[in-house]
């Protein structure tokens, strides 16, 4: 599975980098296969792992502000493995 997911706290300074870095945290300790983009995070396991990391973040945030935003999108492939790669190297592949 491939999720990718944004989090932050509202209410909180407009630069937000300093709860990013606490979620990176989260992200690197998981041990789950990772992307850092500019808008979020690409993970990929299974879906409770990946959505117990994304619960910790949640968690995480919530103990610095009352409320927290989070974007999900997920795809949920049978028996696709090392998604972060592969689909990018096939579009990479057929730009010639």
């Amino acid at each position: 599975m491939l999720v990718d997911f944004s989090i932050s706290p509202i209410g909180k300074d407009e630069s937000l980098s300093r709860y990013v870095a606490q979620v990176y945290k989260l992200v690197e300790v998981s041990g789950l296969p990772h992307e850092y983009h500019a808008m979020g995070t690409n993970i990929e396991g299974d879906w409770d792992a990946v959505m117990g990391l994304i619960k910790e973040c949640r968690d995480l945030l919530l103990r610095e502000a009352d409320r927290v935003s989070i974007s999900i999108r997920i795809d949920d492939r049978k028996g696709v493995t090392d998604g972060l790669a592969r689909k990018v190297r096939s579009a990479r592949e057929k730009m010639g």
